[in-house]
């Protein structure tokens, strides 16, 4: 067999798989297994989102848009960004239709990170950001963030993580695993900080819809001094069900945009066009009735929000309240266990997988993400599998 170790980037084949993945590979050989590690709605999409892409696919609108995506679809990107977040981009230069908001941060990684530069990266997070800021060159640097401080980012954790050569900083909230928000006044308090030190923010906003206890989301590019030195990442899986549909988007000043246009022209030439239709549908509805359905889904989610914290502490499974996402994030360390430890453990004993928290950086060691994008039925189950589990290891 030919040897491929010496055409290979040494950097790609050095990357680890994904934490989250390892688990699911194993599921699904498995049985009678229950996951709650998949951050994915278990609602379908709605079928009106559904029903105008099937049509746009019979009226033949089955080529190439433009690169940047539909005009119709960009306008009501920005109408909804301006009346919901009081934020606006202009549709024509300052917005990009993307495979996901995964293109998003590759495409911001790709246009913003020389080699050495250092990337600020609020951790626990989401797997991805540090994967491209390394295919750059780049230096992932953990800002870290603690459940003392309900796993925000703090203006001390961010000073004292910032050196010469930091570039740019990801800001992911509502946060992937833990849950956690920062509010505008959160937000307020780093903002000084981050200009004295001119950095670029990478504002992964794609739970933005998926607050509770009567918190609403707060875009840093709002804030005074913040609008031109952001990048705004979002997307329809997460809020709108859209998953498989992947459709994301990409907002920041036209100077920014105009590079980023030529990486995303180069590696996709433009987003799925029936997707982007589906897309147009959800923002249109869901401006004309104020979010319903988004809104029938976040009522589930905090039901089984609410639900997953009170039988976790219960059980003695320390886990503070998320206010964000569809995660929560509790801590395993009373089991004498690490988080890795642990969620093997319990996916052999009693078939029940849940995320190690440090896939998502060395503050989640001793923790667990659980998703609760399950039904109230899986997760009833899953928790009693895990009670059964703390008596078995209490023996």
């Amino acid at each position: 067999m030919m040897d491929y170790s010496k055409h290979l980037n040494p950097i790609a084949k050095s990357l680890k798989p994904s934490g989250i993945r390892k688990f699911f590979d194993i599921v699904a050989e498995r049985k009678d297994a229950i996951s709650l590690g998949v951050g994915e709605p278990d609602f379908g999409t709605p079928w009106n989102i559904s029903d105008k892409a099937i049509k746009s696919v019979k009226a033949g609108y089955t080529h190439y848009t433009s690169n940047a995506g539909l005009m119709q679809l960009r306008e009501e990107i920005s109408n909804y960004y301006s009346t919901r977040y009081g934020v606006k981009y202009d549709p024509k230069s300052e917005i990009l239709v993307t495979v996901g908001a995964s293109e998003g941060i590759d495409l911001a990684m790709r246009a913003l990170v020389s080699e050495g530069d250092e990337v600020l990266v609020a951790s626990p997070s989401y797997v991805s950001y540090a994967p491209c800021i390394s295919l750059n060159g780049g230096v992932a640097v953990p800002v870290r963030c603690y459940e003392k401080d309900n796993f925000k980012l703090t203006k001390e954790n961010l000073e004292q993580a910032i050196t010469p050569r930091s570039k740019v900083l990801i800001l992911p909230y509502p946060n992937n695993p833990t849950g956690a928000i920062m509010t505008r006044e959160d937000l307020e308090d780093i903002v000084p900080l981050i200009i004295k030190h001119d950095l670029i923010v990478v504002s992964d906003e794609i739970y933005s819809e998926l607050t509770y206890n009567g918190r609403e989301h707060c875009s840093i590019a709002s804030i005074e001094g913040m609008w031109d030195r952001t990048i705004t990442l979002n997307g329809f899986s997460k809020a709108f069900a859209m998953t498989g549909w992947r459709l994301g988007y990409f907002m920041a000043p036209k100077g920014i945009v105009d590079v980023v246009y030529k990486i995303h022209q180069y590696a996709i030439m433009c987003a799925p066009t029936m997707s982007q239709f589906a897309g147009l549908e959800a923002l249109t509805s869901g401006m004309a009735d104020g979010f319903s359905e988004v809104e029938k889904m976040k009522a589930q989610y905090d039901k089984r929000r609410k639900y997953l914290v009170r039988e976790l502490n219960d059980m003695g499974l320390h886990c503070f309240e998320p206010e964000g996402a569809f995660y929560v994030f509790p801590c395993v360390e009373s089991t004498g266990m690490t988080g890795e430890e642990f969620a093997e453990r319990l996916l052999e004993s009693q078939n029940v997988a849940v995320v190690p928290g440090s896939a998502f950086g060395d503050e989640g060691r001793y923790f667990v993400r659980i998703s609760y994008a399950y039904s109230i039925k899986d997760i009833d189950v899953a928790l009693s599998r895990i009670r059964a589990f703390l008596k078995q290891i209490d023996k």
